[in-house]
């Protein structure tokens, strides 16, 4: 996915079950984040970080959505422990992950397997692809969104 491409839209179940859709948020920023993981290191500070800067981030006009291949179940407990105030978006079937093309082929300790690539992509107001960030390193992963809301 590139920046100018129309963003892919998609419907996927949210952690309170309820269906969204990306086309209901026309006319809205979207920032759009992929995770590999509910409740692990990586992950949650990423969750945090925007549950921190949620308020400025609205400000800005945006809304935060974060997918993973997790089930609804386990957002609902990963949002709880952690307070979290956006969806969490189950995507178990991987079509979302799939046509935003954050399935890759990971290493860890030598070994090869497939994944989620932790990306972040802003969706303008009119569908279109506005920032991309791939490869989030997370630690201040959360202040380059706000400032490319800002932008």
């Amino acid at each position: 996915m590139k920046v100018g491409q129309k963003a892919p839209d998609f419907s996927a179940k949210d952690d309170s079950g309820k269906t969204v859709k990306l086309s209901e948020f026309k006319g809205t920023k979207v920032v759009l984040y992929f995770y590999p993981k509910d409740d692990t290191p990586g992950c949650t500070k990423e969750a945090c970080n925007f549950r921190d800067g949620i308020a400025t981030i609205r400000k800005l006009g945006a809304v935060v959505l974060g997918v993973s291949a997790d089930s609804v179940e386990s957002h609902q407990k990963f949002k709880k422990k952690f307070d979290l105030n956006f969806p969490l978006l189950a995507d178990t079937d991987r079509e979302i992950i799939e046509a935003y093309d954050v399935w890759k082929e990971k290493s860890m300790y030598g070994r090869k397997y497939m994944g989620i690539e932790r990306t972040t992509f802003i969706i303008g107001k009119d569908g279109k692809i506005t920032h991309t960030f791939p490869k989030v390193k997370v630690a201040k992963h959360a202040d380059e969104v706000l400032e490319a809301l800002k932008g």
